[in-house]
């Protein structure tokens, strides 16, 4: 039963994301949302120039609408569902103002770092004040081994810095046409996968429906894209994929089976602090799938890769957690 239940929630949201993307393209299209192309950035992004975006819209409301059916058809409505939601429709709303500033009020960078920091930090003490009244365990488990640290008050700053993290991270990742939604796609679905493995049935399901939306929203994401989910969509997809490690209480492995992300980032930092100390680039261009594409590769080249690199993070976080 529970299985179907599953299944149920990956059919559903990707319908509910493929049916509800052609509605809104054209909306976005007439009210102008198109996405503004840096000018630093590869100069064949800039015939992207215009493309709508805050497409991030049709993720979180397909979650949304899933989530809420399914659980309350064919499970209850938790307070984990709750908490989950709350970081994905807040991660969601800050990247909306984001885009919003961006796309209508014509200022590139959107929010302040401060003004997004602002909001990323009270989201994520509302779901660790969540936590607590769950009697969460503030233990962090070592992957293949039998090995638990209790943190304490140090759990705080810990999620803290993972949802913030994690959703930074994820949205650097989208830079090129179904990036972000592939990888996103795999990520959720090896959590998806751990998640029913060890119990956590209501995560797992939530996992499912993110899964469903964005390989829905791949459809019309793919290259050439048709619509960018913007940082609507990358902030949310961020602070959800953090906050179903915490759940999961898999918060060590967020780092292998989020690999790419982890990397983008990195590659970011790398490029920053080698240019301030040493006057000198390591890549042509950061984060990372720039690099590649400045090195002769086809955007859809890299696209592919970094899927595949992603494959490779999932299985073998399920290998740590599941057979070891």
């Amino acid at each position: 039963m529970l299985e179907r239940v599953l299944l149920l929630t990956l059919l559903a949201s990707f319908l509910i994301a493929v049916l509800l993307s052609p509605l809104f393209i054209p909306f976005l299209r007439r009210l102008k949302f198109g996405q503004s192309i840096r000018e630093e950035g590869p100069k064949s992004h800039q015939k992207k120039s215009g493309t709508p975006t805050m497409g991030g819209i049709v993720i979180v409301l397909t979650v949304l609408v899933t989530t809420v059916f399914i659980s309350t058809r064919f499970l209850s409505f938790s307070q984990e569902i709750l908490l989950l939601l709350l970081v994905t429709v807040g991660f969601g709303l800050v990247g909306f103002l984001d885009d919003f500033i961006k796309v209508v009020l014509k200022r590139n960078l959107g929010l302040t770092s401060k003004q997004k920091l602002a909001g990323q930090l009270l989201i994520a003490i509302l779901f660790y004040i969540g936590l607590i009244q769950m009697d969460f365990s503030t233990e962090i488990h070592v992957p293949a081994t039998n090995l638990s640290i209790d943190l304490g008050w140090l759990y705080l700053p810990l999620v803290i810095v993972m949802l913030v993290g994690a959703s930074n991270a994820v949205n650097l990742t989208d830079g090129l046409d179904g990036l972000l939604a592939g990888t996103g796609a795999i990520a959720f679905g090896a959590f998806a996968v751990l998640a029913w493995y060890a119990g956590f049935i209501d995560v797992s399901i939530f996992s499912a429906a993110i899964v469903g939306s964005v390989l829905g929203f791949l459809v019309y994401n793919a290259h050439p894209a048709k619509v960018f989910m913007g940082d609507t969509g990358s902030l949310a997809l961020g602070g959800a994929i953090a906050a179903i490690a915490i759940m999961t209480k898999m918060e060590i492995l967020l780092v292998l089976i989020g690999g790419v992300f982890v990397i983008e980032t990195l590659s970011v930092i790398i490029q920053v602090i080698s240019f301030k100390t040493r006057g000198k680039r390591v890549f042509k261009m950061s984060p990372l799938h720039h690099h590649y594409e400045l090195s002769g590769w086809s955007e859809w080249r890299v696209v592919v890769t970094f899927w595949f690199v992603g494959m490779v993070f999932a299985v073998l976080g399920i290998y740590l957690e599941v057979w070891l």
